[in-house]
């Protein structure tokens, strides 16, 4: 995922260097706004996942504190290592959209110029 953000990243900065008719720029931020629709269902996506993910770890980390027990132990640091993978994805994700939408002002601004 976080390849295919900065190669549509690399596609978009390269096409705005070239000097696009008027056309060409509305039908790139026509295409721009598609992936940013894209993206943004994807980061929703992660960000429940993250949120469950996340829950669930903090539920079996109380219950074994609660509980103490080798599986709890062993379930809970997973449990934490992909929460801690999750939350590192989701704010990559993030910035990806964020800097998309850079992008799509970029190519409005040379629309309206």
């Amino acid at each position: 995922m976080i390849d295919y953000i900065k190669s549509h990243e690399r596609y978009i900065r390269e096409m705005l260097e070239k000097n696009l008719d008027r056309k060409a720029l509305l039908n790139l931020l026509h295409y721009h706004d598609k992936q940013i629709q894209w993206l943004q269902h994807e980061r929703f996506v992660h960000l429940i996942t993250m949120l469950f993910v996340c829950l669930f770890m903090l539920l079996t980390f109380g219950y074994t504190i609660l509980m103490p027990s080798l599986p709890c132990m062993i379930l809970s640091a997973l449990l934490m290592i992909l929460s801690v993978a999750y939350i590192i994805h989701y704010y990559r994700l993030e910035n990806g959209v964020q800097r998309w939408y850079s992008l799509s002002n970029q190519i409005k601004l040379n629309h309206l110029l």
